[in-house]
């Protein structure tokens, strides 16, 4: 028992982080029908971000969450307003090629600015402390990871349900024409999403840097797809579905390589793109999802 609580924190950590990103690529997508692959390289950037502010001994580590988060958040607006803004209307797969090039354009800048070799993230000593809880062994990040998930779900659902600019997101997820019929600011609300989820991606550098202690320019492409599996998993265009289906995927890809025979360690991703068929075979609209006629 003490094992599987152990595997099941694990996952909840993992599974955390892909929930953050999967908000990100959930929100563009409930407004303008986006799958964004260059999400997975705003994590990235956020992760190398980090790296400079921890390398660095004028900054506390609080910072290295901050700093990430509002820069990557603002570069998202940046892309998003350069890329995306001006093929808006177009058709989608023209969006779909877009990020495609915007995610191989981040990655090769990467390459060319900084280097092509993996360097190592290391955490200040108090985050790489473990303790025990019921038998359970966690570390500071593991901690931090959960309060940092948690706060975020909580001011973000906050946001979508009180404020004006998340009662407009919700209003263009529904219709984007009516929604611009009614006067709502389309570019604002676009752009804000594009904000949220960018942010939450550099959130999200800093944390997958910090448990696995390695950064390279290619590091965010598997993890955006995983975030993006989640995202389906959970009900595309569902900001709670985002979050189930991030929590359950890494649950459930600790528990493929905890609970099975060593030798099939290697094959967690395709477990993880099993369970995506999976559910869509039961769900083809995910846990959350809905069916929806097509938007005029």
């Amino acid at each position: 028992m003490t094992y599987f609580l152990q595997q099941l924190a694990n996952g909840l950590a993992l599974g955390s982080i892909y929930a953050l990103l999967a908000i990100g690529l959930t929100m563009v997508y409930g407004i303008l029908r986006l799958i964004n692959f260059a999400h997975g390289d705003l994590m990235m950037l956020g992760s190398y971000l980090a790296a400079v502010m921890i390398g660095s001994a004028y900054f506390p580590i609080v910072l290295a969450v901050l700093v990430p988060t509002v820069i990557i958040g603002m570069f998202g607006l940046l892309v998003e307003r350069v890329a995306y803004r001006p093929l808006r209307g177009a058709p989608e797969v023209a969006l779909l090629i877009t990020s495609l090039g915007v995610s191989r354009l981040i990655q090769n800048s990467t390459v060319l600015g900084i280097s092509p070799q993996p360097r190592s993230f290391r955490l200040p000593g108090d985050l790489t402390e473990s303790f025990t809880v019921g038998g359970i062994r966690l570390t500071q990040l593991d901690l931090l990871t959960f309060v940092l998930v948690l706060v975020l779900m909580v001011g973000l659902t906050t946001f979508i349900n009180r404020s004006r600019t998340g009662m407009a997101m919700r209003a263009s997820s529904e219709n984007l024409q009516a929604a611009r019929l009614i006067g709502i600011n389309v570019n604002h609300v676009v752009g804000a999403a594009f904000l949220i989820g960018s942010a939450l991606a550099g959130v999200a550098g800093f944390l997958w840097a910090g448990r696995y202690g390695i950064i390279d320019p290619f590091m965010g492409f598997l993890p955006g797809l995983k975030a993006f599996v989640a995202a389906v998993i959970g009900g595309i265009g569902s900001i709670r579905g985002a979050v189930v289906g991030g929590i359950l995927l890494g649950i459930a890809e600790i528990g493929f390589v905890g609970f099975l025979p060593p030798e099939y360690s290697g094959f967690r991703d395709a477990f993880v793109f099993g369970l995506l068929l999976l559910v869509l075979l039961v769900r083809p609209n995910g846990l959350f999802g809905t069916s929806e006629i097509e938007r005029a």
